[in-house]
């Protein structure tokens, strides 16, 4: 069938933002007096679990530490979010190779973009302001985010979302993800995927993926994609 739609996913994907998320925690711990530090190492680790929350209460349990209630994981968790969002205020944090390109040429070339993620909506909204310089609704027609589906990734959940939103059949659109667990996502969703590995998913193994490819610039896509956009 005819291509209709890209879904992004946002973290590693449209751009290398976990050391920024991991400088957030971080800031976040030393500001509400929390002796907890994660390393590139840790978060390495951490990133296997999806979502800000549950990494909490991941490494809580991986340090032996006791449980925090909800509320206090809410707490640092938006402690850390507004870190972040400062963070990309200073709008340092570029685009992956290739997605700048890819993504106005897909806009001229009329399929739907849309966003699919595990993270908040407000990081979704800091990215688009740091790199685009415009709010995430008028680079994307669709924004999932995972603070709106029961199940993260990798569930299909938020996939299921974006399609749902887009009003497009699986078979009609392509992931692009740089994760095992959203690979594993949207496949569960049935859509093809593009991974392109980031700086903490590339000891990942990514055979199962319809194409893997080192970015995102437009000689690396797969042909559906490039005849798409040409068309």
């Amino acid at each position: 069938m005819t291509l209709a739609a890209l879904i992004f996913d946002v973290d590693g994907t449209l751009a290398e933002t976990e050391e920024a998320h991991r400088a957030a925690f971080n800031a976040a711990f030393a500001a509400l007096g929390l002796n907890w530090h994660w390393t590139r190492a840790d978060y390495r680790t951490l990133l296997k679990t999806t979502g800000g929350k549950e990494r909490i209460r991941a490494y809580l349990a991986a340090q032996g530490l006791a449980p925090l209630a909800d509320v206090e994981i809410a707490e640092i968790h938006a402690k850390k979010t507004a870190q972040y969002v400062e963070i990309l205020g200073s709008g340092q944090l570029p685009l992956r190779d290739g997605v700048a390109d890819l993504i106005a040429s897909a806009r001229a070339a009329g399929l739907s973009l849309a966003i699919a993620t595990t993270t908040s909506r407000p990081n979704i909204e800091a990215l688009a302001h740091c790199c685009w310089g415009r709010p995430a609704a008028e680079v994307f027609d669709v924004i999932a985010a995972g603070d709106e589906v029961a199940r993260k990734k990798p569930a299909p959940d938020v996939f299921q979302l974006a399609l749902s939103r887009l009003g497009v059949a699986p078979d009609r659109a392509i992931a692009f993800e740089d994760s095992l667990n959203g690979l594993r996502s949207a496949q569960a969703a049935g859509i093809r995927t593009v991974v392109t590995p980031s700086l903490y998913t590339d000891d990942e193994d990514h055979g199962a993926a319809q194409w893997c490819v080192p970015s995102l610039a437009l000689a690396h896509l797969p042909v559906e994609v490039t005849r798409a956009i040409a068309s």
